[in-house]
């Protein structure tokens, strides 16, 4: 097909930062493109100028072989670049034919309609309706977008950008909140699309996910294009050594576990979720010292409100939380931090960082009090400085200066601030949960031999992830949830992914 798009040359700073440069990118018609890269490589920072969000410094941007002067979102829709961001952009009251049609509304011609410039919602669902059965994209048009699960939620974004006539998608980790089913749906859709003529840019850290549905490869490293390669011609290993720039070790190396007393136990955890109705209904399990404990199941089945009750940020409604013979049901997040349980959370905008925070305040945000990064009750700044650049350097985190705020950061680096403050502490349990979500191939290496080093230390670990890969890699033993109780516990080494799969689905997992 014809080429779509050709970036050439781009060149982004901010201050002593150069986020791209010299960065060229192609794009056909009917192409899906994947773009890898570590966190901070400059691949957000690429998108956003050819969406019109950042203007860059040099370099040009051709769209169907004609200059394209984009200065802002409207500039790019209005030339047919849409962009689906990782953080969806929806309103979650209003419906999806109303979340669809915003700025874009179809009114009324006469009557009240017209006069009070109200949407016509008959026409709206059914231009909605067409869409979705045009692009195989199936939702509801008066369903309300705050009911929907994420992974319809994500179609929605995707029909917001082909109503506004899109032929070139952009799409920002898209599957970073997806269960397993919903990604295989998606990258389906990304086919049909394809095929349709829609050109493609899939930024992601999934190299499975690549290889399934890209049709070519561009790799950026440290703001430089690096290469780009078919797809066809590429493996995970190879994708991962361009990214990385060293070989990357894509399998967990952990020796045999040896697990000593129960260092949490959950006994018949009963836990409702925001709207009231039972999430967790009489789940229990136990997590040894020195064993990985994997939480497997279909997101939604209960895992966010499970951690959220053993954190201490979600009220227990029924059954006991206990830490090593004491019972914490109920406790506060700071007594069940300061009785040693790091918590890596699902959410980490919401639960893990202070975003206005700098980078060092967010390092010491559960030990900020205590020596010696206060002392008597003012705070010593020069160790808290002095301690968070030993975690960045420690951990892999790229911010432009510890005094930067936590929302300059990439979401993979947000997630390294949260992982080195917690693991860096003297704790007895780690809730980890999703604690790979969104970050690269090189970083997940680094975190999961940091998981398995805290259990080999004599740790316990709590692991609730949506990648079966990942619970299949470093478990010791598996707990699938189905509708908010453990259906079965498996031995890590026995287990697998049919088994486990069929448990997740409410299936008995007998071979």
């Amino acid at each position: 097909m014809a080429q779509l798009l050709e970036m050439r040359g781009l060149t982004k700073t901010f201050g002593p930062v150069v986020a791209n440069d010299n960065v060229s990118l192609k794009l056909d018609a009917g192409e899906i493109v994947g773009l890898l890269g570590e966190n901070g490589a400059g691949k957000s920072t690429l998108v956003k100028m050819l969406f019109g969000i950042y203007a860059p410094d040099s370099g040009e941007i051709f769209f169907d072989g004609q200059p394209a002067n984009i200065s802002d979102p409207g500039d790019a829709i209005a030339q047919g670049i849409g962009m689906v961001h990782q953080h969806f952009q929806l309103v979650p009251p209003l419906t999806v034919a109303e979340n669809i049609m915003l700025g874009a509304e179809t009114v009324a011609h006469s009557g009240v309609g017209a006069f009070l410039g109200r949407m016509n919602v008959a026409e709206a669902e059914a231009e909605v309706r067409a869409l979705s059965e045009k692009y195989g994209l199936h939702v509801d048009p008066s369903a309300v977008v705050e009911d929907l699960p994420v992974g319809v939620q994500q179609r929605v974004e995707i029909l917001k950008a082909l109503n506004r006539g899109a032929r070139l998608l952009i799409l920002d980790e898209p599957t970073a909140v997806l269960t397993p089913k919903e990604t295989d749906e998606l990258l389906k859709v990304m086919r049909a699309l394809a095929d349709e003529g829609v050109g493609i840019i899939f930024i992601t850290h999934k190299l499975r996910e690549v290889l399934a549905v890209t049709d070519r490869v561009t790799v950026l490293r440290n703001g430089k294009y690096i290469g780009s390669a078919i797809t066809a011609d590429a493996t995970q290993q190879s994708l991962a050594e361009m990214m990385v720039g060293r070989s990357v070790v894509l399998r967990v190396d952990k020796g045999e576990a040896e697990p000593g007393a129960p260092v949490l136990s959950v006994q018949n955890l009963r836990v409702k979720d925001d709207r009231g109705s039972d999430a967790v209904e009489g789940m229990s399990f136990e997590v040894r010292e020195g064993e990985i404990l994997g939480i497997a199941g279909v997101e939604g089945n209960g895992q966010r409100e499970m951690v959220e009750a053993i954190t201490g940020i979600r009220k227990v409604e029924g059954g006991n939380v206990v830490f090593g013979g004491d019972d914490f049901t109920n406790a506060s997040p700071r007594s069940v931090s300061e009785w040693g349980v790091a918590h890596i959370p699902e959410d980490r905008e919401k639960d893990g960082v202070v975003g206005n925070y700098s980078v060092a305040d967010n390092m010491v945000l559960n030990t900020y009090f205590k020596a010696p990064f206060a002392s008597r009750g003012i705070r010593v700044m020069s160790e808290v400085r002095k301690w968070a650049l030993q975690l960045i350097e420690k951990f892999d985190v790229r911010p432009r200066t510890i005094t930067s705020p936590v929302t300059s950061l990439s979401g993979g680096n947000k997630q390294k601030v949260i992982v080195a403050r917690e693991l860096s502490a003297d704790n007895r349990l780690i809730v980890a949960s999703q604690p790979t979500r969104g970050v690269d191939v090189g970083s997940i290496e680094f975190i999961h031999n940091q998981l398995v080093h805290q259990r080999d230390a004599g740790k316990g670990v709590l692991l609730v992830s949506a990648e079966l890969d990942e619970i299949l890699g470093l478990s010791d033993r598996i707990a699938v949830v189905y509708e908010g109780q453990v259906v079965e516990t498996l031995a890590g080494e026995s287990a697998t992914r049919e088994r486990i799969g069929l448990l997740m689905a409410g299936g008995s997992g007998d071979s």
